[in-house]
């Protein structure tokens, strides 16, 4: 892997994070992560959405005028949209009904229009592929942890539905972290979702700010010892 591909992973994953520092595509990661299972469906189709976007847009860029290239890239978007829709109907029916409108709402998510214009049109295929990859699963990431935040301390559980997605196999999957928990309800509401969030991104900028600090330790000049006086 070159320098410039590990720069574009840990971009996707950190320094550039979708939710956590660039803040976009809130909407959907607010209102979807009442559970860790509901966040994993929306984090893999908008995952897809953005790999196979960045993959077309890289191939057409040469072709593409500069005055249609917005419409063309949301044309695409669309049209990826609207196949991984019509899929989870058909193999993730009920899944599909909990997250509702919020899938055909990825074709309207920021980051995946700016990954398009600002990263996939100027670069070539394998790199946009990994940029989209890499932003998606950083997106994937924190709508995990924050359902499964959510999911933890409104209903003291993790992994609830998870048939929904993996099938009946997947029944016994759900555990109970504590046993007769009443439940919590303000950490699966609105409230919850935005002071989550909220947590998640503190606890970032705690470690990058610590991470400056060490930096800045092991980079200060050590000053000579001062010759004994004579």
């Amino acid at each position: 892997m070159t320098t410039e591909q590990q720069t574009i992973v840990k971009n996707g994953l950190w320094t550039n994070n979708v939710a956590l520092v660039q803040l976009l595509g809130l909407c959907p990661l607010l209102a979807v992560t009442s559970s860790l299972i509901n966040g994993l469906g929306l984090g893999i189709a908008t995952l897809i959405t953005l790999v196979l976007s960045n993959t077309f847009v890289s191939i057409i860029r040469h072709w593409t005028r500069p005055e249609v290239r917005i419409p063309i890239f949301v044309l695409i978007i669309a049209s990826i949209v609207t196949a991984i829709e019509l899929a989870m109907n058909a193999w993730f029916h009920e899944l599909f009904l909990i997250l509702g409108i919020f899938i055909p709402l990825i074709v309207t998510n920021c980051s995946i229009i700016a990954r398009a214009e600002a990263f996939a049109s100027r670069n070539n295929i394998l790199d946009s592929a990994l940029d989209g990859f890499m932003m998606g699963m950083g997106f994937l990431l924190v709508l995990v942890l924050l359902g499964g935040l959510r999911e933890a301390i409104g209903q003291g559980t993790l992994f609830a539905n998870a048939h929904l997605m993996f099938g009946s196999a997947a029944e016994g999957l759900e555990f109970t972290l504590i046993q007769d928990y009443p439940g919590f309800l303000l950490a699966i509401l609105p409230p919850g979702a935005f002071i989550g969030l909220g947590l998640l991104i503190a606890v970032k900028n705690s470690i990058e700010k610590h991470k400056s600090k060490k930096v800045v330790l092991v980079s200060a000049p050590v000053k000579p010892a001062e010759a004994p006086a004579q």
